[in-house]
Parts: C-alpha cells; structure tokens; sequence
C-alpha cells in the first residue's frame, strides 16, 4: 500500500507521532523541516541538537583526509546526509560516503521513486560508509538507536567520531550486526580496512 503524504493541518511540533517520510513530500512540511535539524524516530518527529565547531571541525579533517588518500574519483562525501531507512525513520546522518556506483544507483532509484529532479532526493540506497560525529547527552541515538538502523539499513560502514572523549570507532556490518573493525582514541593511529593504505592519526583531528 503506498503511503499518502498527510497535509499539514496538524501542529509541526517535535515529539508527536504519526510522521512518516511520505510527508516529506507536503510542500508544508518540507517548508517546517528545512528550518531546522530533524529525524523521524519510529514516527516521531524529533528535533536534534545542533552541532559543536570542535565535532564539525574533526569531521571535515577526517573526510578530508580520506579525500586526499582515495581520491574523488572513487566516492564523494556529502554532509548533513538525510537518510529514508523506511516510512517511520528518516535519519540525518552528520556526513555520508557514496561511491561513484552508488550515485548512479541513487540516481536510479529516484527516478524509480518518481522523482523529477534527483539532485534533491534523499538518500534511498546503503551507502558504504555513514558517520556520526556525536554530541554530548546524545550518545545513545548514534550509539544504540542509528547504529541499529543503518545495519538494518545495509549500511556496511558506519564510523562514530567522537571529539568529547578523543576517539574513532569504526564499525563494519557483519552477519547483520556491527563489529569493530578499528578503533582508537588520543593519539593513536587508526587503520580501517574500507580504505587500504589509509592511516588516520588522531591528533591531527583534535589539534587546534
């Protein structure tokens, strides 16, 4: 059964239910979301915390270092990603890593969604890598609740940076579940196996 976007007659209020992304095509709402940070959590609309400088400055060294070491012909890096894992759940992921492969599948997908115009489509595919740069009292959501999606998902990486405690976990799905591929904190140097070669040296992530 396809799923009706519901007009917005209703207050635009984070923490009531019954959202679902098919409303994300109501003029209305897109209007309301755009002015701000929001998921839809199992059907709640939920307001997320803005991001720290620090956090968003170790996540561009740390996309950029990747960058520098895969190259663009390889994937891109886009951020502030918004993710349609399903009808109820509508994640915005801090940044996202797609293949060349991937956006051409993404392109495909769009249109087969009946999207005109698939630069401003949200991601409907698993890319292969999603990263949550996590902020403080909001551990839980990157930690437990988005790492649950994105393996639901398919997603087959999925990093968590975090610049409060100095640390780099990277996870990869394996049997439906995450497990640690690499992992480090302070200074140390972190070698994930998505990216031969690569070696992230912490420090230069945290250093003003």
């Amino acid at each position: 059964m396809t799923l009706q976007a519901v007009p917005i007659s209703r207050e635009f209020k984070p923490g009531t239910t019954g959202w679902t992304a098919a409303d994300l095509d109501d003029p209305l709402f897109e209007r309301a979301w755009m002015r701000g940070n929001f998921e839809i959590v199992e059907g709640v609309l939920t307001s997320m915390p803005a991001a720290y400088h620090s956090g968003g400055r170790a996540l561009y060294r740390l996309m950029t270092r990747v960058t520098n070491q895969v190259g663009e012909a390889a994937g891109n890096f886009s951020i502030e990603a918004e993710i349609i894992v399903d009808e109820a759940r509508v994640a915005r992921a801090d940044a996202a890593y797609l293949t060349i492969a991937e956006e051409t599948r993404q392109s495909e997908a769009a249109r087969a969604a009946g999207r005109d115009d698939t630069d401003r489509t949200r991601i409907l595919i698993s890319p292969t890598l999603l990263l949550e740069s996590i902020s403080p009292g909001h551990e839980l959501h990157d930690r437990r609740t988005k790492r649950r999606w994105y393996a639901e998902f398919g997603v087959p990486n999925y990093w968590l940076l975090d610049t409060f405690n100095r640390s780099l976990e990277c996870l990869v799905l394996d049997g439906g579940a995450y497990r640690v591929d690499a992992a480090g904190r302070g200074d140390d140097e972190v070698r994930p196996s998505l990216f031969p070669g690569l070696a992230i040296r912490l420090r230069e992530l945290w250093s003003i």
